[in-house]
C-alpha cells in the first residue's frame, strides 16, 4: 500500500513508517520534525517563527505541497492540528485530503478536545493533567489548553474530523478511554511503536555505583507535566543520599544531545499524571533504562499483560515520589532485573514491525468511506 502520515509526536509516525517499510510499503512522512527535537521525516514542512511573515510563508509551503499529498491508500493524521495553522484554515485542507486520498484515518495520540473534555468533566480518570479527583487543576497551561480546545475553534475542528475520518488508533490507555466513549465503532488501540534496532543499549552498570537518576525538562511545560515536583523529590534525594545516587539533567535540548545523556543513567524519571508510559519513556525501557512514572493497573491490562510490570509507577505528590526513589536507590540489586524486564516488555509489546502489522491490520478492516457509503444507501 501506499501510504502518508502526516505529523509527528516524540517519532511515533517515523519509527511507525520504518516498521512499515520492512512489511513491503511506500510510506511517506510529513511533518515540522516535532519543532526544536528535529526528528526525521520525508518532506519537511516547518514555520520558523511565530511572525505573520512567516505564517504566510508556511501557509504557501504547505499549499504548494498539497498536490504531493494525494493518490494516497492510507493517510493518518498525528492530530487534528496536524499542520502548524490555524484550526480555520485546516477545514479546507482535510477535506482536500479526504477527496484525493482512500481511507483518512485520525491519531489519538496527545492533547485534543476529547482529551480535554474528558479530563474537566467527567471522573474517567483519578488524575491527569488537568484534574486530581474531582478537583480540576488551575495554572496557565491547563487554562490555555481548556480555552483552546473546549471553547476555540480547535475543538470544533476535532469533532468534525473525528466524525468524519474512518478510524481513530489510540496509543495510550488514557486516549482510549476518551474516544472510546464517543465512537466504539470505530476506535481501536493500539501500542506506541519502538525500532529496537536503533536502541543503544544504557552504559553498564558498575558494581557500588551511584544511582544514576535521568530527567529531562521544559520549562515551560515543568509544571504541567509535574516535572517540578518529580524534581524536587530528586534533589532532596541526593541531597539525604548525596553518596548513593546522581542526578543527570537535560533541559531542552536536541534530540541526539538527550540520547547521550539518557543513556549513561540507570532510572528515568517521566510524565508524573500519566497512567501510561509514553514514547520517551518507552524509549527508555527499550534500552534497559527502568521508568519512574505511569505504570497503574490499567497500562498492563490494555495490553494484557499478567508477568511484566517493570515501572515503577508513583502517585502524583512529592512523597510517593520519594519514597519510590529511595527505595531503589536503597536496593540497586533490583535495577538489573527490572533493566532486563524493562526491555523484554518492549519487545513484547512495542517492537515497530508487530506494531506496523496491528496497524495495517485496522487499516484493512476498516470499511473504505465509498463502500460504507453506498452500504447506507442500500439500507
Amino acid at each position: 500500500m501506499k501510504i502518508l502520515l502526516i505529523g509527528e509526536y516524540s517519532n511515533v509516525h517515523w519509527t511507525l513508517a520504518e516498521g512499515l517499510r520492512t512489511l513491503g510499503h511506500e510510506v511517506y512522512v510529513v511533518s515540522n520534525g516535532d519543532f526544536w527535537k528535529g526528528y526525521q521525516c520525508d518532506i519537511r514542512l516547518a514555520r520558523q517563527s511565530q511572525s505573520r511573515w512567516s505564517g504566510i510563508r508556511y501557509f504557501l509551503n504547505v499549499l504548494a505541497t498539497l498536490p504531493r499529498l494525494r493518490g494516497y491508500d492510507i493517510v493518518q493524521l498525528i492530530n487534528p492540528c496536524f499542520f502548524e495553522l490555524k484550526a480555520e484554515r485546516l477545514y479546507a485542507i482535510y477535506r482536500y485530503l479526504r477527496r484525493h486520498n482512500g481511507k483518512v484515518f485520525l491519531g489519538g495520540y496527545g492533547m485534543d478536545y476529547y482529551w480535554v473534555h474528558t479530563c474537566t468533566t467527567t471522573q474517567t480518570f483519578r488524575y491527569s493533567d488537568f484534574n486530581f479527583g474531582q478537583t480540576l487543576r488551575d495554572d496557565e497551561n491547563t487554562r490555555a489548553e481548556i480555552a483552546e480546545w473546549i471553547h476555540g475553534e480547535k475543538g470544533q475542528l476535532n469533532r468534525y474530523i473525528a466524525k468524519d475520518c474512518d478510524g481513530i488508533p489510540t496509543g495510550l490507555f488514557e486516549y482510549h478511554a476518551c474516544y472510546q466513549q464517543h465512537f466504539p465503532e470505530k476506535t481501536t488501540f493500539i501500542p506506541f511503536p519502538i525500532n529496537l534496532s536503533n536502541i543503544t543499549p544504557r552504559a553498564p552498570r558498575t558494581q557500588g555505583s551511584p544511582v544514576r537518576f535521568f530527567i529531562g525538562i521544559q520549562r515551560t511545560r515543568s509544571k504541567y507535566k509535574g516535572t517540578d515536583i518529580m524534581l524536587r523529590a530528586l534533589e532532596r534525594l541526593q541531597n539525604d543520599y548525596p553518596t548513593l545516587c546522581e542526578i543527570v539533567k537535560a533541559e531542552s535540548v536536541p534530540y541526539e544531545e538527550y540520547q547521550h545523556l539518557m543513556n549513561s543513567s540507570d532510572a528515568l524519571l517521566d510524565q508524573l499524571y500519566s497512567y501510561t508510559p509514553a514514547m520517551n519513556g518507552l524509549l527508555a525501557m527499550s534500552k534497559g533504562i527502568i521508568l519512574v512514572g505511569g505504570g497503574e493497573p490499567e497500562n498492563y491490562e490494555i495490553l494484557g499483560e499478567t508477568k511484566l510490570h517493570p515501572i515503577i509507577n508513583v502517585q502524583p505528590n512529592e512523597e510517593d515520589v520519594y519514597r519510590q526513589l529511595e527505595q531503589l536507590t536503597m536496593h540497586p540489586e533490583h535495577i538489573e532485573r527490572l533493566s532486563t524486564e524493562s526491555r523484554q516488555y518492549i519487545e513484547t509489546h512495542h517492537d515497530h514491525i508487530k506494531v506496523a502489522s496491528q496497524y495495517l491490520d485496522f487499516w484493512t478492516r476498516t470499511p473504505h468511506p465509498k463502500q460504507a457509503h453506498n452500504h447506507s444507501q442500500t439500507k
